[in-house]
C-alpha cells in the first residue's frame, strides 16, 4: 500500500477530537491520586504492581479503536499500481433543428421534445465522451461547446425551445457550426449527429459544402430525418385556442444521405419515438472507438484492516476492564 487515498476524507477531521480527549484524560488522571503525609516510602517496596503500569492501557486502546473506526468511515483505498486501461472516448456534437416545424406532433409530445428526451438519454450513457450541442433553424449557434460535464449539457438541452432563433432550416449552417466545434479536437474519433425534419432553405453555407469540410477534418456525420411519412398534425394558435392542421412532411433525404455518405457516416429515418430511440442506440453501438490510456488501476478498498484493528482494540479493552481491572464489590 504505497499510496493511500481516502474516498470520504472529511471524516479524518474527527481525529482532531483525540487531542482534547487526551488532555482531559491527563487532567483527570492527575486528580485521581490521593496524597499521604508520610516521611518515607521504604515501607511500601511493592506498592506499584503490573496494574499500575497498565492503568493507562484502557484509554490507549479506546483511542486506537476510535481512530481506526474514523479511518474505516474515511474509506482508505490503495492505488499503488499504474496500468494500461482501455476506455471508450469520442468527441460528439449534436446539431439539433429547432425550427417551428419541429413542433409537429407525429412524435409525442412533439418532434422537438421527443428529440431532446432521446438525446439526453444518449448523453447519459456516454460517460467517457466529450459532448457538445449546436442548435439551428434559420441561423445557428453553439448552445454548449465540447464538455465532459454532462449534467450541464443536459440542463442546456432541456432549455431548448422552438422560436429561440430566427425560423427556417439552415442545415448547412448547422452542420458547419458543429464541424467548427470539432475541427480542433485531438480525439481519435470525431462525430457530428445532425437531426432535422425539413429541407435546407436558408443559410450562407450549402449542406454538401459543410459535409466536404467535415470530411477534410475527419469528422463522421450521422444524419437523422425526423417525421412520419406523408402528413403530420401541426398546432396553430388561434383566438379560440390551439387548433391542429395536417401538414405535409418534407425531409430532404437525398441531401442527408449524401452528407452521411461523404463523411462515412450513416443516414437514419425516425418516424416515431420508438424508431428515434433505435437510431440513437445504433449510433451508440457504432461509435465504440477504443482508446488506450495510462491511468491508475482499479482502487482497492483497505478499510478492512482498520476495522479489524478497531475490533481487536475494543475487545482487548473489554477483557482488561472486566478481568484485569475488575472491581470487587
Amino acid at each position: 500500500m504505497e499510496n493511500i487515498v481516502f474516498a470520504n476524507e472529511n471524516f479524518l477531521y474527527l481525529l482532531i477530537l483525540l487531542v482534547p480527549i487526551t488532555l482531559w484524560y491527563i487532567f483527570l488522571s492527575d486528580k485521581s491520586f490521593a496524597t499521604i503525609q508520610y516521611p518515607t516510602l521504604h515501607l511500601f517496596p511493592k506498592a506499584k504492581t503490573y496494574k499500575h503500569y497498565l492503568r493507562h492501557s484502557l484509554f490507549i486502546l479506546r483511542s486506537i479503536a476510535f481512530a481506526a473506526l474514523v479511518l474505516v468511515f474515511a474509506r482508505p483505498q490503495s492505488i499503488d499500481n499504474w496500468g494500461d486501461v482501455t476506455t471508450k472516448g469520442i468527441d460528439i456534437v449534436i446539431a439539433l433543428d429547432v425550427s417551428s416545424s419541429m413542433l409537429a406532433e407525429d412524435l409525442k409530445p412533439n418532434r422537438l421534445e421527443a428529440s431532446k428526451d432521446v438525446a439526453i438519454e444518449f448523453i447519459s450513457g456516454r460517460k467517457m465522451d466529450r459532448m457538445g450541442l449546436v442548435v439551428f433553424s434559420g441561423e445557428s449557434f453553439t448552445q454548449c461547446p465540447l464538455t465532459t460535464s454532462h449534467a450541464e449539457l443536459i440542463n442546456l438541452f432541456r432549455n431548448i425551445k422552438s422560436g429561440m432563433i430566427e425560423d427556417g432550416t439552415a442545415i448547412g449552417l448547422g452542420l458547419a457550426n458543429a464541424v467548427n466545434r470539432l475541427k480542433d479536437s485531438d480525439a481519435i474519433s470525431k462525430v457530428a449527429i445532425l437531426l432535422t425534419d425539413g429541407v435546407n432553405n436558408q443559410g450562407e453555407i450549402a449542406p454538401i459544402t459543410a459535409a466536404e469540410i467535415a470530411k477534410t477534418f475527419g469528422i463522421r456525420v450521422y444524419t437523422i430525418g425526423v417525421g412520419t411519412m406523408g402528413m403530420a398534425p401541426y398546432p396553430f394558435q388561434t383566438p379560440y385556442g390551439i387548433q391542429y392542421q395536417k401538414m405535409e412532411v418534407k425531409i430532404d433525404e437525398e441531401i442527408l444521405k449524401e452528407i452521411s455518405s461523404i463523411t462515412k457516416g450513416k443516414y437514419f429515418r425516425a418516424t416515431d419515438n420508438k424508431t428515434l430511440k433505435e437510431v440513437y442506440k445504433e449510433i451508440d453501438r457504432l461509435e465504440k472507438s477504443k482508446i488506450e490510456v495510462k491511468e491508475y488501476s482499479n482502487k482497492k478498498e483497505e478499510f478492512l484492516y482498520f476495522g479489524l484493528v478497531a475490533l481487536a482494540a475494543f475487545f482487548l479493552e473489554i477483557m482488561l476492564r472486566y478481568i484485569v481491572f475488575r472491581r470487587v464489590p
